[in-house]
């Protein structure tokens, strides 16, 4: 059986075709490379529209039963980016140190990273993970916070995810 994992590009310019997205198919090569579990991608581009990103993320986790979503865009402070918001009000729980450490990160190549609003949050067996928009940050900020997204998703009941530990090292506790 393969694990499916949500990816959502909010784009108002890439859901029109204005511009090909980069970023969606930059988490999918980045996901390639760490997993060695069998997966396959839940992929939508949609544009910055609260309610539909609320349904897309419920449909996912829902429906699809993705154990993890990942949205990419929508997360700064123009007056579209709304994606946290979303991600909020469809959340069961706020998992807030995703986007602290994210920040942190971010802050070690440009300095408007501490505009960034990334966040994550749980909706039933399902982590839902803010990612930004470049593709370049998108994996400064997965290599980061990957380590801990396959403990969570044990926590939460969700299937048993196992990587390349030469390319990503992932942390679960010690049996005792």
């Amino acid at each position: 059986m393969k694990v499916k994992v949500g990816i959502i590009t909010v784009s108002d310019r890439a859901s029109k075709g204005i511009y090909n997205d980069l970023s969606g198919p930059a988490i999918v090569e980045t996901l390639n490379d760490y997993l060695t579990t069998k997966w396959e991608p839940a992929y939508q581009v949609i544009p910055d529209e609260q309610y539909l990103i609320e349904s897309t993320i419920k449909q996912m986790a829902d429906k699809e039963k993705c154990c993890l979503i990942v949205t990419t865009g929508g997360t700064g402070p123009a007056v579209r980016d709304v994606t946290p918001e979303a991600t909020e009000a469809v959340c069961d729980k706020m998992m807030p140190g995703f986007g602290e450490l994210m920040r942190q990160v971010s802050l070690q190549y440009v300095p408007t990273a501490i505009l960034s609003r990334q966040t994550a949050g749980i909706r039933g067996n399902s982590l839902i993970v803010n990612l930004p928009g470049k593709p370049k940050s998108i994996r400064e900020c997965l290599d980061a916070v990957f380590p801990a997204i396959p403990y969570c998703i044990d926590l939460i009941e969700g299937p048993f995810i196992e990587t390349k530990e030469e390319v990503i090292k992932v942390f679960r506790p010690k049996k005792k």
